[in-house]
């Protein structure tokens, strides 16, 4: 009750919340490269700010391809940064020329010029839109650390293929292999508004070839295991963490590798700990089984690191690990 009395002085500041319900079809538009993007794209992303200098509110912006937007708002914040996890709801938008307008309720939205605005009885407050940072983006490999990729060759991956700006493409396998370890590695969504579910930017970063962590554009969804940071049929990320396409994002991964005796029985299951873009979101988390799709079955031998090609254009960068 307390959070819904919450919510409601939250929206006597000028947000009205309403329900979601999309049906459309668009060209599909897709982009690697952020200079190929479209007319909807500067209206995509994160918004943040405080109504009335009272309540503070998060909102993610999501380009759906042809001038259609969902919009999903946080009371208290973004997403790691304010949001509870409680409350939240969605709305839909259509863009015309330099403004997407919202639907639904008695308060009206709409982003123009870098904010969103929200109106009501001739009052109004703005958010900025905000580009966010990984706390452990361009983070250099520590001493001892293996470097898997710098942007320089792709002889750590085999296959490997490198963009001409020095991008680590999906589709890798690394050469060698590992136990027990650390991973660092950065990757950046493709901007794909028209595709939907597995199909929109969909990769995947295996442990040993064997413990898959989603990589998914699953900006502004709910989090699910077969979301991105999800751990693919076993595991709901705590947090969605998923930046808009074409922001670095980053994983930070604490890997143990299950344990077999000499039979080749296993006595232990693999456990992995998961930062995504600095925020916790698995902790020390048990594997019982391998994921879905892995190249690996379990077994007691190392296993290679695995970026999935799953026909989406997911660039990798800064990827090196520390044996445990």
């Amino acid at each position: 009750m307390l959070r819904l009395q919450r919510l409601s002085l939250c929206l006597s500041a000028g947000v009205l919340l309403a329900g979601l319900n999309i049906v459309f079809a668009a060209k599909n538009v897709d982009a690697a490269d952020p200079k190929k993007v479209d007319a909807d794209f500067k209206f995509q992303g994160e918004y943040a700010g405080s109504l009335n200098g009272q309540y503070d509110v998060g909102s993610q912006v999501i380009a759906l391809g042809g001038g259609k937007f969902k919009m999903v708002l946080f009371p208290g914040g973004l997403p790691g940064a304010g949001y509870d996890g409680e409350e939240k709801r969605e709305y839909t938008g259509t863009r015309d020329g330099d403004t997407v307008s919202f639907e639904g309720g008695t308060t009206g939205k709409s982003i123009s010029d870098g904010k969103l605005t929200f109106e009501r009885d001739g009052q109004s407050f703005s958010i900025d839109r905000v580009i966010r940072k990984s706390s452990t983006q361009g983070a250099k490999p520590p001493k001892g650390a293996m470097v898997l990729f710098d942007g320089k060759s792709t002889k750590s991956f085999k296959p490997g293929k490198m963009t001409e700006d020095g991008l680590l493409m999906e589709g890798a396998n690394s050469v060698e292999k590992f136990q027990s370890h650390k991973l660092h590695l950065e990757f950046r969504l493709p901007y794909e508004p028209t595709r939907r579910g597995q199909g929109r930017a969909n990769s995947g970063c295996y442990l040993q070839a064997r413990y898959e962590v989603q990589v998914l554009d699953s900006f502004g969804l709910a989090g699910k295991h077969n979301e991105c940071g999800g751990i693919y049929t076993i595991k709901d990320p705590d947090v969605n963490m998923c930046f808009p396409p074409l922001q670095w994002q980053t994983y930070d991964i604490d890997f143990t590798a299950a344990k077999f005796d000499k039979e080749g029985k296993k006595t232990a299951n693999a456990r992995i700990t998961v930062q995504h873009n600095g925020v916790l979101i698995h902790d020390n988390v048990e594997l019982p089984k391998r994921t879905a799709a892995s190249p690996l079955g379990e077994g007691a031998g190392p296993g290679f690191l695995h970026l999935q090609d799953h026909s989406n254009p997911v660039r990798y960068r800064n990827i090196w690990v520390v044996k445990k």
